[in-house]
């Protein structure tokens, strides 16, 4: 049996490491933090789950595809994982983001519909329409638990095979028929990679009425915004999405900035205008591991493959990239161009409109 080593234990490496183990692959997965560690992008409490991306078809197919795994996954490990809560978009323009989103979605026969800016009244306790064209409305997107995703998905790696080992390597430690290098914010630190970590904070607020189902997640593409109602209790998620500062998820203290509150505020007067008081109930800190063009990072290097480049909205896709990622690490297909080492240029990006 070919043995595999797949380095870091979220959701990028321990579905790769399920995804190979289910092969027939002999694979030992390595990770030095507790599973689901809060400073890990895979931690934490909650990530979106959508089939929009612009006019990209590849990424709506994958993450279509996702969401049959995950709800395959939630059947082997009987845990409640995807909220199918839905999403809207608030568009900005006739002609943007989600027009191309909506083309493509229609083109896939993903579930889509258009609707006019006041329908938000009946999708939010709370809701001002005012700089909208319209709101898209994604009915079988939502919400991940991430840090409950990326336990199950290792459970389940662990049931087919894998062994799970906690120890801190380097590329000389590792010795496997096959390496996949898949630690995230830390693969700057090991390899030569377009990737760029930023430090982005996470607003929560107490309300009551907001619990999320029913009232769904939502994405301000143009003003790089996003949030979701109360999940389990933690309040409601207000995420600026304009990259942040450089960080270091080691050394760097994870302390929100002072100006995120007043930020987050200023939209909720905005959109949400019943919120604009509600207390704050936390704040959190993550990181981004950036790629220019926010496309992901599939890619050999002297003779060890990276898999990372997550960009901010990469969790959702974990199980089916995974499948994507064991085809070209064993062989079996040619990686794209795309997902390479080689220079990219900045272009419409796959998260939100933000930039530094």
């Amino acid at each position: 049996m070919s043995s595999a080593a797949v380095v870091g234990a979220g959701i990028f490496g321990a579905s790769l490491a399920y995804r190979l183990a289910r092969d027939g692959w002999d694979v030992t997965l390595y990770e030095r933090n507790e599973p689901g560690d809060t400073k890990a992008a895979s931690g934490g409490e909650s990530r979106l789950i959508r089939y929009a991306h612009g006019s990209d078809a590849w990424y709506t197919r994958s993450a279509w595809r996702a969401r049959e795994l995950w709800r395959e996954l939630e059947e082997e490990t009987g845990r409640e994982l995807l909220v199918e809560a839905g999403i809207a978009w608030f568009a900005r323009s006739q002609d943007g983001w989600e027009a191309e989103s909506e083309r493509v979605l229609r083109a896939e026969g993903i579930p889509v519909e258009r609707v006019g800016p006041e329908a938000g009244h009946d999708l939010f306790p709370s809701f001002h329409p005012g700089g909208l064209e319209f709101i898209l409305w994604e009915p079988n997107a939502g919400v991940l638990r991430a840090r409950a995703a990326t336990l199950a998905t290792i459970q389940a790696a662990q049931g087919a095979g894998v062994r799970l080992v906690r120890a801190s390597v380097t590329p000389a430690d590792v010795d496997a028929d096959l390496v996949v290098w898949a630690t995230g914010a830390w693969l700057p630190g090991l390899f030569d990679v377009p990737i760029r970590v930023t430090k982005q904070d996470v607003l929560f607020f107490a309300a009551d009425g907001w619990q999320t189902p029913s009232v769904p997640a939502w994405v301000d593409y143009d003003r790089a915004v996003y949030g979701l109602g109360d999940l389990d209790g933690v309040g409601v998620k207000v995420a600026p999405d304009v990259e942040g500062p450089e960080f270091d998820p080691d050394a760097d203290d994870r302390v929100p900035s002072p100006e995120s509150e007043p930020r987050g505020r200023a939209y909720l007067r905005e959109r949400f205008p019943a919120l604009l008081d509600a207390p704050l109930a936390g704040a959190t800190v993550c990181q981004y591991a950036l790629t220019p063009d926010t496309n992901f990072i599939l890619a050999r290097n002297e003779g060890h493959w990276i898999l990372g480049g997550g960009s901010g909205h990469g969790f959702k896709h974990g199980p089916a990239l995974a499948e994507y990622a064991a085809r070209v690490v064993t062989g079996e297909e040619e990686p794209l161009e795309r997902f390479g080492l080689g220079p990219r240029q900045r272009g419409p990006s796959l998260r939100t409109a933000g930039s530094s």
